[in-house]
């Protein structure tokens, strides 16, 4: 256990001996149940990323979505078709932009290692120069820095469905055989995937938008939902850091389903008669 491990436990146990005995105002009353759902979660998390960090195996199920990127490329390459690549149309204040501009990073390699076309239409300027360095780096890393060329990410419009026009300008014209769309997306989203569906492209779509999510899972062939869409930089970096975060949240959840469904019974068996034990009185009485 390296030396952060050992402070952050450290601080934790000295959180809790203060809090045992009861020392001033430093803890408002009533919040028990919090304090020690903090505890919990953070030194799971602790737990899984030093595991990681020493080089243990972090199994994480695998997400078809992911998976399928490089299928996706390996199919436009066969066809002699370029590969579509749309981040979103929001700003990189926007965490879904970051994630989509990561996954853009992994497709961008894979089309310098199989000679693929790349284009990347944007909707901000800052996306477009954060684009053009994350493609340049992924050319660059997979010694292909002579593919590389600024059009390849280049900008349209900050209209909304001037944008989605455009987009849909480029698939009729130049048909690429997979797109991706990866970001945060408002109305056009169908519009985007109806289209690429007409020309028989593969699609690959992820955004932490709830809204859109069914648009893309009826017209695209994946879809990253939710929380697949935000550890996709996880997955693809596979850093210890990363790794044992996301086993650690994932451990957490698996706790808490594990205690709603004991709360869940408890209660029935106290309704039924078949215990003497009122599981709600008992939790809100802490």
């Amino acid at each position: 256990m390296n030396k952060n491990a050992l402070i952050m436990i450290g601080i934790g146990l000295v959180v809790i001996i203060l809090y045992l005995l009861g020392v001033g105002s430093l803890f408002r009353e009533g919040n028990e149940p919090m304090f020690v759902a903090v505890i919990v979660v953070s030194l799971t998390i602790l737990y899984y990323t030093n595991r990681a960090k020493r080089g243990e195996e972090i199994y994480l199920r695998p997400i078809a979505g992911l998976v399928a990127l490089e299928e996706a490329v390996g199919r436009a390459t066969e066809m002699g078709k370029s590969v579509l690549f749309v981040p979103g149309i929001q700003d990189m204040d926007q965490v879904e932009t970051v994630c989509g501009l990561v996954i853009l990073g992994y497709v961008a390699s894979m089309t310098a290692k199989y000679e693929a076309g790349l284009n990347v239409p944007v909707a901000r300027s800052i996306v477009m120069e954060a684009g053009r360095e994350t493609c340049k780096e992924s050319y660059l890393k997979a010694g292909r820095p002579d593919q590389y060329y600024d059009d390849m990410v280049h900008y349209l419009t900050d209209d909304q469905f001037a944008y989605a026009a455009g987009v849909n300008g480029i698939m009729i014209r130049e048909k690429p055989a997979a797109c991706f769309y990866q970001g945060k997306f408002y109305a056009e989203s169908l519009i985007l995937a109806e289209t690429g569906n007409s020309i028989g492209a593969i699609q690959i779509a992820g955004t932490g938008s709830p809204a859109q999510i069914p648009f893309f899972v009826t017209a695209c062939d994946y879809t990253l939902i939710g929380e697949e869409f935000f550890t996709a930089s996880a997955y693809l970096s596979k850093k210890p850091e990363l790794l044992g975060s996301i086993k650690g949240q994932d451990i957490v959840k698996l706790i808490g389903m594990v205690l709603m469904i004991l709360v869940f019974a408890l209660n029935g068996f106290n309704q039924a008669g078949w215990i003497d034990f009122d599981i709600t009185q008992f939790i809100t009485s802490r």
